[in-house]
């Protein structure tokens, strides 16, 4: 969900506190939940976000990156100035590693694989994206199938790259959409779940100050 648009629905986002892996001074790993804004959306009752209940935690907590509002995951944010600079570029430098998880509808026979299509935003219907050759990002996925279960595949996935949905529309692109998706998914595959079956698993990345490579994995709730 693009959190720079207003939200086209009612925001209630879940109570509860939240599931810290890591803290330390410089750096707090932190498991978003499904429904919860990385950031403070546009609109009257969109103030709750994963940024504002950490900096009620933490005085000078800043995010780093962000999930959609209907992914849940791990993240990290920088408690100070200094170690959100350097967490900043390691994610602008694609040095941090990440892994995914995904139900998709349907049964993939592949073993393993890689999308690579370009994705730019589709303007009339935001905050949907689309594939277009001519003027979209590079964008891709590597992905392993995790086996068969039930109507669906248990997919893991590996953003090389980080646009906007690309898990999503990459996903659609072999004809196996998210179950959940209120965006990109057929009927069945969108009331197969109540959410979004995508969950960011694993996060690998350099402690800002200790130089420390720290990996953290949290399993996915579906």
């Amino acid at each position: 969900m693009d959190q720079s648009q207003p939200l086209p629905f009612d925001y209630t986002p879940p109570q509860g506190p939240l599931q810290i892996l890591f803290q330390d001074r410089d750096v707090l790993v932190v498991v978003k939940p499904h429904g919860l804004l990385s950031v403070t959306g546009k609109g009257e009752g969109r103030d709750d976000s994963l940024a504002t209940r950490v900096s009620r935690m933490v005085r000078g907590a800043r995010i780093v990156h962000r999930l959609d509002l209907d992914t849940s995951g791990i993240m990290v944010m920088g408690l100070n100035a200094e170690a959100h600079r350097q967490l900043s570029m390691q994610f602008e430098r694609r040095e941090t590693d990440k892994a995914y998880v995904a139900l998709v509808y349907g049964h993939v026979e592949a073993a393993a694989g890689e999308v690579n299509l370009p994705l730019i935003v589709d303007w009339p219907n935001r905050p949907k994206q689309k594939i277009c050759f001519e003027e979209g990002r590079p964008s891709v996925t590597q992905w392993r199938n995790g086996g068969i279960e039930g109507d669906f595949t248990r997919m893991l996935l590996t953003p090389i790259t980080g646009r906007s949905h690309q898990l999503r529309v990459h996903m659609l692109s072999l004809g196996h959409p998210i179950i959940g998706d209120s965006l990109y998914a057929h009927e069945e595959a969108r009331k197969a779940s109540p959410r979004l079956a995508l969950h960011a698993q694993m996060l690998e990345f350099t402690h800002p100050v200790t130089g420390e490579r720290m990996r953290f994995e949290a399993p996915a709730p579906f």
